[in-house]
């Protein structure tokens, strides 16, 4: 049975992490990035989520130009799975293909309008009284 663990982020920079398994850990069989999922299957209702990418036990990338569910040695100059330290040079890394696996074991997403917070309902009235109690507390001087 397929386990995976989400990372969720949003344009606002703010990310959570939420543990899936069984029916819902279902739900990403297949996908490949860049397709959307329905934030239900992590406990965001009503936000669709786009997966960008993620890795499996090994920590090997998952790269959109490489199809399927396996593994693949690339000879690399860049972008996701290898970081050059300096121009012209090259990497032979081993990538794992765009499609979401048994073997996959992180999924990275965003969510694709809104926040985090206001999809989890979220608010801050939190940090809204506690500027207000500031205010009291200056005023008291």
């Amino acid at each position: 049975m397929a386990e995976f663990k989400i990372v969720v982020g949003d344009d606002a920079g703010d990310t959570r992490q939420f543990d899936v398994d069984g029916q819902d850990a279902n739900r990403f069989l297949g996908r490949e990035i860049g397709e959307d999922v329905d934030g239900g299957a992590v406990g965001v209702d009503g936000v669709d989520l786009t997966l960008t990418g993620g890795s499996d036990e090994a920590g090997r990338p998952m790269r959109e130009d490489v199809p399927g569910t396996d593994l693949k040695e690339l000879l690399l100059e860049g972008g996701v799975g290898y970081d050059p330290s300096r121009d012209g040079e090259r990497k032979r890394v081993t990538v794992r293909g765009r499609q979401v696996s048994e073997d996959t074991v992180q999924i990275n997403a965003r969510v694709a309008e809104g926040t985090i917070a206001d999809a989890l309902g979220e608010t801050d009235a939190e940090d809204e009284g506690s500027e207000a109690d500031a205010d009291d507390e200056s005023d008291e001087e």
